[in-house]
């Protein structure tokens, strides 16, 4: 697979982002949150942990993993076949999953000081927040994608549909 995403054609995108994103956020959350659990737990106390980190990439696992799903079983086949009527109400919830993720990535920014390592970090917590910046700017591109390029043609006056 190709990591240039085929803008041009909304079925192909909608397997690209499957492929690119979906797993890729599937395999990335879990070793997340298990190195932030034992960042959090080793470094109990000190000013600079991230405290409550691994419990929001904990709740993400379940709320991605939810969103996704609605994508891949719901939208996603409806954009495959040209659209369907109402598809801009799955689109909208989509839309709306999009926002509550935009302020997770700002509330775990928030946590770790912008990523910022503190000084003598350790390696799990160097790995934690270079795995982080992967997955955020993994689900920033997921997003813009579909809010940018995927989305648009099947919504009104988008001239689908």
């Amino acid at each position: 697979m190709t990591d240039i995403a085929p803008t041009d054609d909304a079925a192909e995108l909608t397997l690209y982002i499957e492929q690119r994103y979906h797993a890729r956020h599937r395999e990335q959350l879990p070793r997340l949150a298990s190195m932030a659990e034992k960042v959090e737990n080793v470094h109990f106390g000190d000013e600079n942990v991230p405290e409550g980190l691994a419990e929001i990439l904990r709740r993400l696992i379940g709320e991605l993993e939810v969103h996704m799903k609605k994508e891949e079983l719901i939208l996603f086949p409806a954009i495959r076949k040209g659209g369907v009527p109402g598809i801009e109400h799955p689109i909208a919830m989509m839309r709306a999953d999009h926002d509550d993720h935009g302020n997770d990535v700002a509330e775990i920014r928030r946590l770790t000081g912008g990523l910022a390592l503190p000084e003598g970090a350790c390696g799990t917590w160097t790995a934690l927040y270079s795995g982080l910046a992967e997955f955020v700017g993994d689900l920033e591109e997921h997003v813009r994608l579909e809010n940018e390029v995927l989305f648009p043609p099947f919504e009104p006056g988008g001239g689908r549909v």
